[in-house]
């Protein structure tokens, strides 16, 4: 069976390694890969059309600028998959690159089956998107188990819920005895995330330190760690040269993974990491900030009572959020410093995390061979 891989983000290379790894495991050398990915999917035997470093995007600025080489890149992935002729291609998130390579290849080849894995935010904005991707998608892959309602209500195409890749990782971010003894009893420990793109960091490093600031003045001691990745650690070693509190900052796994066990609350950029906090039981405050043009629009389109993923799988928007001109230091401190004491507000969002298991079928799901099935299936019915 040939598959063509597309994933252009981190993110979805550590999805496609999986899926490939859960492949191989299933069919063995019967299995090849073409497509696009990154270092992980390279490492699972994956020969990249090209680089996907200078592909991450955020926001709509940045699509803007990098339009005449995203283009190029979906022509150029689009023409090596009707090339390659695969029995099956699946685009793994990213979906303003991935899905335009989809739809080319169907308009000009409709036998290949294709399969989402990732889907897009239908149930956020732009519903209409569900219905569209039903003339050029065989199959979703869900992460989020409300998913596949949402697209039999919006008309998408079939969709079935895998399981997030967090539900793998749970002896990792969870604490032992001794290390949930230390959340409770040791030196506070606070983990700062202020996001995994440049321009995030740069809007919301200066009001995340200035929070911990005024912080430390009422919680102290208090230990401050930021969990960042190797190609941003010198702009985050920059950022915070000032802050009178000095982060310790962590880019190895299991260093970050450390970090996640030890936390007793978070602040936190709005995104997947807030599911990850959850998932870990570490009680959160988030914020976001973009352009201010950029808000206007997704103010107008956004169609759910929260952008916090970990509020939108429990059904309750128990993590509060701070957005735009909400982001405000004295905000943001108001809201976390009750999470680092034995407050209300922290058993609140920690009953609720405990509803996560049962709602992401965690210690039952097993994403990546459940995306592997599901992706053998579809590449099947295609032949027959």
């Amino acid at each position: 069976m040939k598959v063509f891989l597309v994933a252009t983000e981190e993110s979805g290379d550590r999805l496609g390694a999986s899926l490939m790894q859960a492949l191989k495991t299933k069919l063995g050398p019967q299995v090849e890969f073409r497509g696009v990915g990154g270092y992980e999917m390279a490492a699972q035997g994956l020969p990249s059309l090209f680089r996907i470093d200078d592909l991450a995007i955020v926001g709509l600025a940045g699509i803007t600028q990098a339009l005449p080489k995203l283009i190029s890149r979906i022509r150029q992935t689009a023409r090596a998959a009707l090339d390659e002729k695969p029995d099956v291609l699946v685009i793994i998130d990213s979906p303003d690159f991935t899905h335009r390579v989809a739809r080319r290849v169907r308009k000009k080849n409709r036998t290949i089956p294709i399969v989402n894995y990732v889907s897009p935010s239908v149930w956020a904005w732009r519903p209409g998107r569900a219905r569209a991707m039903s003339r050029y998608i065989d199959h979703v892959l869900a992460l989020l188990p409300f998913e596949p309602d949402v697209h039999k209500k919006l008309g998408g195409p079939p969709c079935t819920y895998v399981g997030h890749p967090l539900v793998e990782q749970i002896d990792e971010l969870r604490p032992n005895a001794q290390e949930a003894a230390q959340r409770t009893e040791g030196t506070p420990l606070l983990l700062v995330l202020p996001g995994s793109r440049k321009n995030e960091i740069r809007r919301l490093i200066e009001p995340f330190g200035r929070t911990v600031e005024r912080i430390a003045k009422t919680v102290w001691p208090l230990d401050i760690v930021i969990p960042t990745t190797p190609h941003l650690q010198d702009l985050v070693v920059r950022e915070t040269a000032g802050w009178p509190l000095r982060p310790k900052i962590v880019v190895k796994r299991e260093d970050r993974r450390a970090a996640f066990r030890a936390a007793r609350a978070a602040l936190a950029k709005s995104g997947t990491v807030t599911l990850e906090l959850g998932v870990s039981g570490v009680p959160m405050v988030t914020a976001y900030k973009m352009a201010s043009w950029e808000i206007a629009i997704a103010r107008r389109l956004i169609r759910v009572p929260s952008v916090i993923l970990t509020n939108l799988v429990l059904g309750e928007n128990v993590v509060p959020e701070f957005i735009q001109n909400d982001c405000t230091p004295d905000k943001l401190a108001a809201a976390l410093t009750p999470l680092l004491t034995e407050s209300a507000e922290r058993r609140r969002q920690i009953e609720a995390f405990a509803r996560l298991d049962q709602v992401m079928e965690i210690g039952v799901a097993q994403p990546a061979l459940r995306a592997a099935e599901i992706v053998e299936d579809v590449a099947k019915r295609g032949k027959s």
